[in-house]
């Protein structure tokens, strides 16, 4: 829609296009697999995705003295649009519905079938990696197929650790560990954040010192390197807090016992 439309028409569509996506989001995490009894802010998860679509356009015209005017939607303006990954991250919901289902029911099988703790454990951290496998190969897929069809580039390095975050924060949260998903979370968008807000603040007389962790880091690895190491780091934490906490049985009885509450109650 931003592509082949101008003026008010394309707000409208990006109007349009935004609730569309919300009022979906909100329908995959409030029933099915994805959902979840604990409630968690959504803040700090809008804030990624937007900086997925609008954050390495930002900081790069902030790096060369930017932005001049407000994003037009498309990928070559003045402040550009990543629309690709952010598609794929939406199109990335069936697959993580899909592997959050394998993942709870095979587990609970494994949970009555298992001989003890020790042996449920072993059998349940392979099928975890796999998930995330699994997740990670189909959004690597449909990044590609995006950059594709809108002719822009597949952003996988900050795209696929984005995903794998808000991936294992989901399946955390659904087996009662909100805490941590919050934690992460809020600060892989704080780190986003300061990195923005510390070129902006370098540009003060006397300050350059500030904006200078950003530029070589940028210089290395592009505006992608931002992203990519605040949702990279996060998600490293959260798969080694997964491994450890997903593959104990209270994880999938405390899950199972919650679904059976939310079945009982009247509508």
């Amino acid at each position: 829609g931003l592509r082949l439309t101008e003026g008010r028409p394309r707000l409208i569509a990006a109007a349009v296009g935004a609730l569309a996506m919300a009022l979906a989001l909100s329908a995959v995490l409030r029933r099915g697999p994805l959902r979840a009894a604990a409630r968690t802010s959504g803040t700090w998860t809008c804030w990624l995705v937007g900086y997925a679509l609008l954050g390495d356009g930002l900081l790069h015209t902030a790096l060369t003295g930017g932005p001049d005017a407000l994003p037009d939607g498309t990928a070559g303006g003045p402040w550009p649009v990543a629309a690709a990954p952010v598609l794929a991250l939406a199109l990335s919901c069936v697959p993580a519905a899909v592997g959050a289902h394998l993942f709870t029911t095979r587990a609970r099988r494994r949970l009555t079938s298992s001989r003890g703790l020790a042996d449920f454990s072993a059998s349940v951290r392979p099928l975890l990696l796999g998930v995330f496998a699994l997740y990670t190969g189909a959004l690597a897929a449909l990044l590609a197929l995006t950059g594709a069809v809108l002719g822009e580039p597949a952003a996988y390095p900050q795209a696929l650790t984005l995903g794998a975050l808000l991936l294992l924060a989901r399946l955390l949260t659904v087996h009662g560990h909100a805490h941590a998903a919050t934690l992460v979370l809020t600060a892989a968008a704080a780190a986003e954040a300061t990195a923005l807000a510390t070129v902006f603040a370098g540009r003060l007389p006397g300050c350059g010192f500030l904006a200078a962790p950003v530029e070589a880091l940028v210089a290395v690895c592009g505006p992608a390197g931002v992203p990519a190491a605040a949702c990279g780091v996060g998600a490293l934490a959260l798969l080694a807090h997964a491994t450890r906490r997903l593959t104990r049985a209270s994880a999938h009885a405390h899950a199972h016992g919650q679904a059976r509450v939310t079945a009982s109650r009247p509508r």
